[in-house]
């Protein structure tokens, strides 16, 4: 087992991944650098391999499918995981490190928005979708991890083993957060510096589609980690909806005696019915999940 390994994704990084990988020698001499490679054509691999980084492959394209490799062939005390890009200094991985050896923390989160984030990074749709997700998840799920799409993290030989990866592509960040927030993994913030690429280098991250599928994992999870709280809110909307329809009936009748729209009648009790089934499901589905964090405690015993 490695005391710490470096873990790199990388998808056509050759302008940078030397750099990197020199980079994490240099603050971390006795760690194992990885470079996982996803299909690259421009060389990564090869560079890496002469800067002197242990290269693998990943043919399932999506660097969610990278990290799921990554975190099942590599066991390590410490797992610092960054982007082949040159957008994270390596100088703050130390500091990460320690926490995760000495403090027995799960996951530490490298915080950008805290510091330069939003003045280097050039696109201001990433700058705004960063905020409402981070917004989002420590709202939902009663948390207070600062930087919830950062690439840059620590994370323990338990987080790694037990964590669940789902995810195929750039939702893996997302899904790592809220995995830590629900099942009450100590979760710790590193405020790092945050360069933007260099020129010439290419973000494989597409602000839109990408962004769709955070917002649509953030959801997702949101449905099975707390469904209490999703069908509870799909109960209310339906109740509301329910009543916006019978209540006009209702008036017209105590006025006149006479329902004068059976079909809007027959709806409305429909609806309510839906939310009733909703909120119920809702109750069994949060028991389901009450058992599988308690089984999920269980099986942290046997991961040493």
């Amino acid at each position: 087992m490695d005391k710490i390994a470096v873990l790199i994704p990388c998808y056509n990084e050759s302008q940078t991944i030397e750099k990197v990988v020199n980079d994490f020698k240099r603050v971390l001499p006795d760690a194992v650098i990885y470079v996982y490679d996803n299909n690259s054509t421009d060389g990564t691999d090869e560079i890496a391999k002469k800067a002197g980084a242990v290269v693998r492959y990943e043919y399932q394209q999506g660097k969610g499918n990278v990290i799921r490799r990554m975190f099942r062939d590599i066991d390590a005390e410490c797992y610092i995981m960054t982007d082949g890009d040159d957008t994270y200094p390596a100088e703050f991985a130390p500091e990460m490190a320690k926490r995760v050896l000495e403090r027995q923390v799960d996951m530490v989160v490298g915080d950008r928005l805290s510091s330069t984030y939003f003045v280097e990074n050039k696109r201001p749709f990433h700058n705004w979708g960063n905020s409402i997700v981070r917004k989002s998840i420590n709202l939902l799920f009663k948390t207070d991890i600062k930087d919830i799409m950062t690439g840059y993290r620590a994370f323990s030989y338990q987080f790694v083993k037990s964590f669940p990866v789902l995810s195929k592509g750039f939702e893996i960040e997302t899904e790592m957060s809220i995995h830590a927030a629900d099942k009450n993994m100590y979760v710790d913030n590193v405020v790092i510096e945050y360069r933007d690429r260099p020129e010439g280098s290419e973000s494989k991250l597409n602000t839109y589609s990408d962004g769709i599928k955070v917002l649509a994992t953030i959801v997702r999870l949101y449905k099975n980690y707390k469904p209490m709280g999703f069908f509870g809110i799909l109960s209310l909307i339906l109740v509301i909806l329910a009543a916006v329809m019978f209540i006009p009936i209702l008036i017209t009748y105590m006025q006149t005696g006479i329902v004068p729209r059976f079909p809007t009648l027959i709806v409305s009790g429909f609806v309510m019915l839906a939310a009733i089934q909703s909120f119920f499901a809702g109750m069994i589905l949060q028991t389901i999940a009450q058992k599988s964090r308690q089984d999920f405690e269980i099986q942290l015993h046997h991961i040493k």
